[in-house]
């Protein structure tokens, strides 16, 4: 969980992106100093640092995408392997559906019965 002189910089950043103003330890010192809140010193300069060389409005429309994609594997054979591996998934995920349909039957009543 964060703590409160995490929040405090990671508000006042927000803020401070909201208006469309650079955020640097200096401005992040002025909000958190107008809020009153009391921080360790060393959280708005390296919220600053952090954020210098990102692109804030992105941080916030991909919150929920998670990490990376995840490296394509290397193959040194050619794309055979690669084209087989999606039909196999296909076949197991046909597999899958007939299972569970034959499942609903064995049961001995239907939906509409």
């Amino acid at each position: 969980m964060a703590s409160v002189s995490e929040l405090a910089c990671i508000y006042s950043a927000l803020i401070l992106h909201d208006d469309e103003v650079t955020v640097t330890e200096d401005k992040l010192n002025a909000l958190i100093k107008a809020a009153g809140v009391t921080i360790e010193p060393f959280w708005p300069g390296l919220f600053a640092k952090a954020l210098a060389s990102v692109d804030i409005g992105s941080l916030i429309c991909n919150v929920g995408a998670g990490g990376g994609a995840a490296p394509a594997p290397v193959s040194t054979g050619g794309a055979a392997p690669a084209a087989e591996a999606p039909a196999k998934v296909e076949e197991k995920k046909e597999e899958k559906k007939e299972e569970s349909e034959e499942s609903d039957e064995d049961m001995g009543f239907g939906l509409f019965d």
